[in-house]
């Protein structure tokens, strides 16, 4: 799995002009699946999102987690960030697992992290053409990849 968050001060998804999750300070959690991607890559990513202490104490620190600070967080399928772009100029989605396999995977990273934060959290619709719309806070932006654990 590979994802992308942003720390916002706001996010909100909408499909066909209706906002279907809006959320204030939290996470926009971008997900791309591959096929190698299992449930122990769902739970790992979800631990470390909601744990991962980037937002800051009333120091002014990046201390405390998305847990500390009873944030939100809206979950938004994006399978291109699988795009391979070494050749040519048009990127190849190869490694984007098709519907059976993402969807499945995407729905259980949603549960997980519902789980794992204690409250329901926003979503898009997969494969829907999505609006997004946020207001980075920080700009905090931060790249996670379940096969390179770094």
């Amino acid at each position: 799995m590979r994802a992308v968050i942003q720390r916002v001060a706001w996010a909100s998804v909408s499909v066909d002009g209706q906002k279907i999750a809006e959320i204030k300070n939290g996470l926009l959690i971008l997900l791309g699946i591959e096929n190698a991607d299992s449930q122990e890559d769902v739970e790992w990513l979800s631990r470390k999102m909601v744990n991962l202490r980037i937002f800051n104490d009333s120091e002014g620190v990046m201390n405390e987690s998305l847990l500390d600070i009873n944030g939100d967080a809206i979950v938004v399928s994006q399978f291109t960030l699988h795009a391979a772009t070494k050749k040519g100029n048009r990127p190849s989605y190869i490694k984007a697992a098709k519907p059976d396999v993402a969807i499945p995977l995407y729905e259980s990273f949603v549960r997980q992290i519902e789980l794992d934060l204690g409250k329901k959290v926003g979503t898009g619709v997969f494969g829907a053409d999505m609006k997004v719309e946020l207001l980075n806070d920080g700009p905090v932006t931060i790249t996670f990849d379940t096969k390179n654990k770094e």
